[in-house]
């Protein structure tokens, strides 16, 4: 997209309706008044009986390619599901037995369960601190996988030491980009699989999902959910055999949330009209204002932690809304926020 078309995030910020105080996209994200609007439309139609399906799946159509440039990936490569964890199962379950999967110690689990219920036949999992996880890949090491951002604290990992070693001893890379994607700048074709639930920095509605897969790895892999949406293009995939999948990465799609994408496409263009650049600096901007306010170095992430007496109790008092993960306090700025917002948690936690 040419820059000049980019919209300036303080100018985007009239495309949401949000209160003040919502510092916790690292939860949900809130979906800007057009996402909103569009979702609403279809569902009215669907209660009035004017339902079009080709729109919705039209709509998914824009939202798969909208996705496949913002990380950088071909779109014949961006598979689509409901969640990220289901896009993940797959590949997990192609791990042949006595496969060795390395994974962080802290790691949300919709990143960690689908490799270790793959013990149950013979897989190996190894958890390790997140900042080891480099110098832990050997040449025993069939995979590493992990979080761009960590959903626990906002730290980012240091991709590129992992990938590096991961590519020096043949190991394969898999990565969840949900607590990055929106604000944080991705190449995905670096990686052998990246997966991402829109929900949150992407400002989608709950259940839609994308990833990028490498054709390599797509090649090795069975669409163990394979259904009529997998189908090839053109062909009639609604009765009987053979099986007729599509030969690019849609064919680990699985049967789309509607709505969901409906209001997942008007969503993911304002990102990308915004630009991720810009939004990075936006929402970094922020987090290293709320910690330097309380004395705390600055880390570069969107998402912030920190450890203060009744800290959730008195952001509650002012009306600002994060949450707690791993006993600590988490706050997540993104477009809808400003100054006034990271002002306003300062005070309720220095007051």
């Amino acid at each position: 997209m040419d820059m000049d078309s980019h919209l300036d995030p303080a100018r985007a910020r009239s495309r949401w309706s949000v209160e003040p105080g919502w510092l916790n996209t690292a939860s949900h994200g809130m979906p800007p008044d057009t996402a909103y609007a569009a979702m609403t439309a279809a569902q009215e139609a669907w209660r009035l009986g004017r339902s079009d399906m080709d729109a919705w799946q039209a709509a998914g159509e824009r939202a798969r390619a909208c996705f496949a440039r913002l990380v950088g990936a071909p779109v014949d490569a961006v598979m689509a599901g409901q969640t990220a964890s289901g896009l993940l199962a797959p590949f997990a379950a192609a791990l042949p037995p006595g496969a060795r999967v390395l994974v962080p110690d802290i790691e949300f689990t919709s990143n960690l369960f689908p490799w270790l219920v793959q013990e149950a036949r013979g897989v190996e999992v190894v958890t390790v601190p997140a900042a080891k996880l480099a110098t832990a890949i050997d040449e025993r090491t069939t995979a590493v996988a992990f979080s761009l951002v960590q959903s626990s604290d906002g730290s980012i990992a240091p991709e590129a030491d992992i990938v590096a070693a991961a590519r020096a001893h043949g190991a394969a890379v898999f990565v969840d980009g949900t607590q990055a994607c929106g604000w944080l700048p991705i190449d995905a074709t670096r990686y052998d699989l990246f997966v991402v639930s829109a929900y949150k920095w992407l400002m989608a509605p709950r259940g839609a999902a994308y990833g990028y897969v490498a054709p390599e790895q797509a090649e090795r892999t069975l669409p163990h959910a394979a259904n009529w949406y997998a189908g090839a293009p053109g062909a009639d995939a609604y009765y009987g055999p053979p099986l007729r999948l599509a030969e690019t990465a849609r064919r680990f799609d699985t049967s789309p949330a509607w709505f969901c994408q409906v209001g997942a496409a008007p969503a993911l263009d304002l990102v990308e009209r915004i630009g991720v650049e810009r939004i990075h600096t936006h929402n970094v901007t922020l987090a290293n204002r709320f910690l330097t306010g309380l004395g705390l170095p600055p880390t570069d992430s969107a998402i912030v932690s920190v450890d203060a007496p009744q800290a959730k109790a008195r952001l509650d008092a002012a009306g600002i809304r994060a949450s707690v993960r791993a006993g600590r306090v988490r706050l997540a700025f993104h477009l809808y926020n400003t100054t006034a917002d990271a002002d306003a948690a300062i005070a309720a936690l220095t007051a």
